[in-house]
């Protein structure tokens, strides 16, 4: 694997440990409100799973050069 592949990975997977640890602090507040929890909870999954889609989109053309 390339260096630059795994600096790619490295940093979409910071960026998906970052979006949890920046949601921790928020859920305390938003767990009495179940409307602002869900949108926190999904927000955090969508964020996560597009960081995923990215780095996966990434690895398929590295394979396709």
């Amino acid at each position: 694997m390339r260096t630059s592949s795994r600096l790619k990975g490295s940093g979409y997977l910071l960026s998906s440990v970052s979006v949890a640890l920046l949601g921790i602090p928020a859920l305390k507040s938003a767990r009495h409100e179940p409307i602002m929890l869900i949108v926190l909870i999904a927000g955090m999954a969508l964020s996560i799973v597009g960081m995923a889609l990215r780095w996966r989109s990434h690895r398929v053309e590295a394979t396709e050069e």
